[in-house]
Order: C-alpha cells, then sequence, then structure tokens
C-alpha cells in the first residue's frame, strides 16, 4: 500500500488560468469589493489600486446573472449592463464627441470563440454616415474592425488594433473569456478598463491590447464561455461535498419522504471537514486550491486538461451577443 503525505506533492509550478477578477479575489479578504444585488442580478465592483497575479490595476465591474434566455430576465440583464457600461465610460472620461472603435476578438468559425466577432453583427456603424450628411447629435462616431485571430492571419491581434486606431479616441473590445468555475460559464460578464490579453484564459501568451501597449482608452468585455477539465473535476468534488452534507443532515426529515427529484443542496450547506476526509481520506484534507492544481498536474502532462463548453452554447452565445451589442449601442448614442 502507497501512502501519499500532503507536503510531497509540490503544487506551487501550476496554476488554472482564468480571466475573471472575480476568480482571483473570490476568498482574498485583502481586496476591497462592493457588491450589490438587482432584480437578482449580481454586481461586484472592484478597484485594484496594485497588479495582483495576472490582473492589472484599474476597474472592474462584473455582473452575474442566471438566465438569459429567458426575454424577461435578459431585459433586465441588458439593462444593467447599460447602467454599469455607462459607470466605467464615466469614470474613464469619456466624451460624447468622443470616437469609438468596437474590436471583436475570437474566431468567427469557433462558437465558444465567436462571441466578439458576432456581437460586431449587432453594433451600429455611423462613422461613414458624418462623412454623408449631416448626422442626429445624438449619435458619436463609431466603427467596428473583427481582426479574426494571430494563428489564421499570422499578424499579432495587437498591432493590427494598434495600427488602425490613430483616428479614434477610444476603444471597446470584446472577447470570449475563460473561468475556473461551472457556476459561471455564460452566467458573467466582466467590463475593466485595465484591457485585455487575448487568450491568457487558456494559456496562450498573445500581446495585450491597453492603454500601454496602443495608447488609447482600452474598455474590454467578455462573457466565460469556456471551463477546463480540471474545473470540472473539481466543481464535482466540490458539489458532491455539497450533496453528501445535504443528505446526512436532511435525510430523516419528514418532508424530504415525500419528495423526489431535484433539491437545491448548493446554497447554504456547510461542509464539515470529518465528512470530506470521510469520502475522499487525504484529498478531502487538501482545499480548494489546492485540489484544482493536483489535477491539474495530473491531467495536462497527458493532454487531458480540455476546454470544455455547454451543449446549448450556439444559442447563448446568438443570444449574449445581442445583449452585449445592443446595451453598447444604448451605452454610445442616446436611443
Amino acid at each position: 500500500m502507497i501512502t501519499l503525505k500532503k507536503h510531497e506533492i509540490d503544487l506551487s509550478m501550476f496554476q488554472l488560468h482564468t480571466d475573471l477578477i472575480i476568480d482571483n479575489i473570490e476568498n482574498n479578504k485583502n481586496i476591497i469589493k462592493n457588491t450589490i444585488k438587482e432584480k437578482e442580478i449580481k454586481i461586484t465592483k472592484v478597484k485594484l489600486k496594485n497588479n495582483i497575479e495576472n490582473k492589472k490595476k484599474g476597474n472592474y465591474i462584473t455582473i452575474e446573472f442566471k438566465d438569459a434566455t429567458d426575454s424577461y430576465n435578459r431585459e433586465n440583464l441588458k439593462n444593467i449592463f447599460i447602467k454599469y457600461l455607462k459607470e466605467i465610460l464615466k469614470k474613464n472620461k469619456i466624451k460624447p464627441e468622443d470616437k469609438c472603435l468596437v474590436i471583436g476578438l475570437g474566431n468567427r468559425e469557433s462558437t465558444p470563440d465567436s462571441l466578439g466577432p458576432k456581437t460586431l453583427n449587432n453594433i451600429l456603424v455611423t462613422n461613414h454616415l458624418f462623412d454623408l450628411e449631416n448626422v442626429d447629435k445624438n449619435y458619436r462616431r463609431v466603427s467596428i474592425f473583427e481582426p479574426s485571430v494571430t494563428g489564421k492571419t499570422g499578424i499579432e491581434t495587437s498591432e493590427l488594433i494598434k495600427t488602425i486606431s490613430n483616428n479614434y479616441d477610444f476603444i471597446i473590445v470584446i472577447d470570449a473569456l475563460a473561468s475556473k468555475s461551472i457556476d459561471r460559464l455564460n452566467k458573467t460578464i466582466q467590463m475593466t478598463d485595465t484591457g485585455i490579453h487575448p487568450g491568457s484564459g487558456i494559456g496562450n501568451t498573445r500581446k495585450e491590447i491597453s492603454y500601454e501597449t496602443i495608447k488609447k482608452r482600452v474598455i474590454a468585455i467578455g462573457i466565460p464561455t469556456v471551463v477546463d477539465a480540471v474545473t470540472i473535476v473539481t466543481d464535482t468534488i466540490k458539489y458532491l461535498y455539497q450533496k453528501y452534507s445535504y443528505t446526512k443532515e436532511n435525510i430523516n426529515k419528514p418532508s424530504n419522504r415525500l419528495t423526489y427529484g431535484n433539491r437545491d443542496y448548493k446554497n447554504n450547506i456547510e461542509i464539515n471537514e470529518n465528512i470530506k476526509k470521510e469520502i475522499f481520506g487525504l484529498i478531502g484534507t487538501l482545499n480548494e486550491d489546492e485540489i484544482q492544481q493536483l489535477f491539474y498536474e495530473v491531467l495536462t502532462p497527458i493532454g487531458y486538461n480540455m476546454m470544455v463548453t455547454t451543449k446549448e452554447i450556439d444559442y447563448q452565445i446568438e443570444i449574449l451577443s445581442k445583449v452585449i451589442g445592443e446595451g453598447i449601442n444604448k451605452s454610445l448614442h442616446k436611443i
């Protein structure tokens, strides 16, 4: 029988990728965040005064929602998105007359990566109209650009954007992101004025698009559309703890004997440490970060840490790209 000791597992060299600030600061008590709730939608504001891990200092607004496929929820989400996009534009002193370039990052032919290009289909383009005739004062100059991906063009995306951005005052960049939480997949919008690092969520090393690289104010908007296999395994273990704890606590309640089917065991369940050890032994003594890093070490060398998306991703991208596109229109123009 082989006995493993916790201190013999070197986890420091392994780190899961995520584009979301909320994933980085979830358990960090040293970072000040302001969390509010509007119509069942959770909004978290963070202002970083210093760089942390792979996140730059600046303003971050995260919007977490449950279901954007329902028309009522979708309208609420769009209105809240507009409200906070206007707020971040105001923080960056964007004036009504400032010219905007909206950029859709990603690969249109890969559904989970097509959020940026498909959002451009819903953007109201006006820049060329200003050269043809008088345009109502409620509209500003807006252009769009789809740079595709470096793997197809052979050109660094940030260099393309730097080349064509000279005539614009600020840039809005839309991209699909990665998360290390299943709960946030296609249910989170992140806005930030720190720019964006294309492909960072899946470990690609592309140059960032930010004020430092292109000398223009950059507002980045993204939605996590993929998680990796490590995240799925780790979250499954967490849910197993919660399910087991819930069942053990409620199995003898008369009301539960009369019902069958799905029960919400995710919320307000305190997991007993003894239960974790009872289920998984040594692994049950590890915290969530250590479990993630351990499975990363196991799956990555053999090529099984795959990026995974939902089976409804086509429809979800269609809906979410409309929410982002229409929200940008109403934030940039007085319509």
